[in-house]
């Protein structure tokens, strides 16, 4: 037997509550069982065929490192973009990162030092745990409700948890795992906290585009906390994109740009294919995210509607990205998640979601609710919330006092 040691870090780095039922649907489907997967925010939604080709044509003869900021010619056009969606930034102010979870990583190293604290509106991105870990960071979850339909908690709310050891606040904007879209009033309200108490505010903007009720208002539109906000960004879902890893960090904090540049240079340069792919992303026309929008917004109407028919079940309708949050009439989320996988199907068939406790930081919390990812065709999400529905029914009478 070994005396190795795993590191108290490696230890205390939590599992994804995204990903850790996979062994069981493995299972469901070796079974013969169809499992319909509202569980992960994989779009199904085809990658543009334009920006696949632009990498096939490339014919590189040497596949170099890039700058470790990114190639010029992609941060030049990445610029353009802001430009378009109104934010006014330089091609300086950008660095681009192995996707938004590096962007938002370099950021924890740069800004934070061990044992500093995060304040993040919960339920949150759940890796965002484990980027804390990382970092030697602790998060301080200020709870938002499924009542609200998960809005930004009170200013009262944020101040109450706010310590010297405090340095930033971390919003998704629209939200991961709710959907929830915060408001101009909303992000006003951030900046008046993070400059009144010298705060960073660390924006997640993965899902500018699917905007739903309202227009997308960015923390890099806050005037006058230019060097408190960082924008973390990522093509992954703007271009259905997940394994190209091309994400950004951008900023008006030069120092704080810098700073990054040292942990960019460590890890030497982000993908140069990948990078190739999102800079002729940025040549796809203006009209290229209508279709897209569509598309989500009448897969989000017929998941809400569903569910919100299903007895004891409550979801808010979310306002942007592809997620929703829905609060079931159960004890255990992960108990029942884990029993549609391994105990039920209907049809032949049963659903994936992520129970929501992972989301959360604050024990106790989430319980008795999912996150699911609109992902899939409406047809599919139909059959998926049948399957809900009975395995609802079903559950109820195996376990009454759940």
């Amino acid at each position: 037997m070994s005396n190795l040691t795993i590191s108290r870090r490696g230890i205390a780095m939590p599992e994804s509550p995204i990903r850790k039922l996979v062994p069981y649907a493995e299972k469901a489907k070796a079974r013969g069982t169809k499992v319909y997967h509202l569980n992960i925010g994989q779009p199904d939604i085809a990658t543009p065929p334009s920006i696949m080709k632009a990498v096939a044509d490339a014919h590189l003869r040497v596949l170099e490192y890039s700058h470790s900021a990114g190639n010029e010619s992609y941060r030049r056009k990445l610029a353009d973009y802001y430009k378009r969606v109104g934010i006014d930034v330089d091609y300086s102010d950008i660095l681009i990162t192995t996707g938004g979870s590096e962007a938002i990583i370099f950021g924890f190293m740069a800004c934070f030092d061990a044992g500093d604290e995060v304040i993040i509106p919960e339920p949150f991105y759940a890796n965002y745990n484990g980027f804390a870990v990382e970092a030697g960071v602790k998060v301080v979850p200020v709870p938002s409700a499924i009542e609200t339909g998960f809005a930004l908690p009170p200013v009262a709310d944020f101040e109450k948890l706010i310590t010297e050891k405090t340095k930033a606040i971390i919003i998704c904007n629209p939200n991961n795992p709710t959907g929830y879209l915060y408001s101009r009033e909303e992000m006003e309200t951030l900046k008046e906290i993070v400059l009144k108490h010298n705060l960073y505010l660390f924006s997640d903007e993965a899902y500018r585009e699917f905007c739903y009720e309202g227009e997308h208002f960015s923390a890099m539109q806050l005037q006058g906390a230019e060097e408190n906000v960082v924008l973390m960004d990522t093509i992954s879902k703007r271009y259905s994109a997940c394994g190209a890893r091309i994400g950004a960090f951008v900023t008006k904090n030069k120092i704080l740009l810098q700073t990054v540049l040292k942990f960019a240079q460590a890890r030497l340069s982000p993908p140069g294919l990948a990078q190739i792919l999102g800079e002729a992303a940025t040549d796809l026309p203006e009209d290229y995210f209508d279709e897209t929008k569509a598309e989500y917004k009448k897969r989000r109407d017929v998941l809400v509607k569903r569910l919100n028919a299903m007895e004891g079940v409550f979801c808010p309708n979310p306002g942007g990205a592809f997620y929703a949050m829905a609060k079931l009439p159960v004890k255990s989320s992960e108990d029942f998640c884990q029993w549609l996988l391994e105990e039920f199907s209907y049809e032949g068939q049963t659903v994936m979601m992520a129970p929501a406790p992972g989301f959360y930081a604050t024990k106790g919390l989430g319980n008795d609710e999912v996150r699911l990812a609109y992902v899939l065709n409406a047809d599919d999400i139909e059959k998926a919330m049948d399957c809900l529905e009975v395995a609802l029914k079903e559950y109820g009478k195996l376990n009454p006092k759940h």
